[in-house]
């Protein structure tokens, strides 16, 4: 399968960071083609410019974002690894999603409505946090970010969410807790990339 993961963190120290390590070198020993978007790495600027957004209502984008819709076209899966930043995305992933998932390219509207046009990916989340899920929990807040960010990005395009995992990191204070956490991910996203190329094999034998 075909697996585009985008990253969105500056430290490489990270607990961020080894989750994109692990899973990364878990999938590619599974034999999974993974294409890595580390978005501070690339420097991607997250501003959209005045005449780039008139633009884009027009259907037309420019080179950078052009790469970016083209390795989101030909992935199976979008693995997305990202913080959770003042209960939002990274500026910096935010910037990606705005820039890249187009009006045209991601989605479009008919005279019968919305249309997707990401039917057929799928998607995984990774989303380590800092606040304790003991305060996050009661308020709702885990159910309001898979509305606005599973429902109100990625399924508003097409996508199928089928994991998105919250990494508590204030439970997580010794090695062998991270550890752990870094397995479940790990097993995550080769069990859904599993299942995913099973389900694509059995399409192609049917179709």
């Amino acid at each position: 399968m075909n697996v585009l993961l985008l990253y969105a963190h500056p430290d490489p120290a990270s607990f961020t960071a080894a989750l994109k390590n692990t899973c990364l070198a878990t999938l590619r020993a599974a034999g999974h083609h993974v294409e890595v978007r580390d978005l501070y790495e690339l420097g991607f600027d997250p501003v959209f410019e005045s005449e780039e957004f008139a633009q884009a209502r027009t259907g037309q984008v420019g080179t950078a974002v052009r790469v970016e819709q083209e390795l989101i076209a030909a992935a199976d899966v979008l693995l997305v690894i990202k913080p959770l930043w003042w209960t939002g995305l990274p500026a910096i992933l935010k910037g990606y999603i705005d820039r890249v998932f187009t009006n045209g390219f991601a989605y479009a509207y008919s005279p019968t409505g919305l249309e997707p046009l990401l039917r057929g990916k799928k998607a995984i989340l990774l989303t380590p946090h800092g606040v304790p899920a003991a305060v996050y929990g009661p308020t709702g807040m885990f159910a309001a970010l898979r509305l606005t960010q599973d429902e109100g990005i990625f399924t508003f395009c097409g996508l199928e969410v089928r994991q998105h995992l919250f990494f508590d990191l204030a439970a997580a204070r010794t090695e062998a807790a991270r550890a752990a956490y870094l397995a479940e991910a790990a097993a995550c996203c080769q069990h859904e990339l599993d299942a995913a190329a099973s389900a694509h094999v059995v399409a192609s034998i049917v179709g």
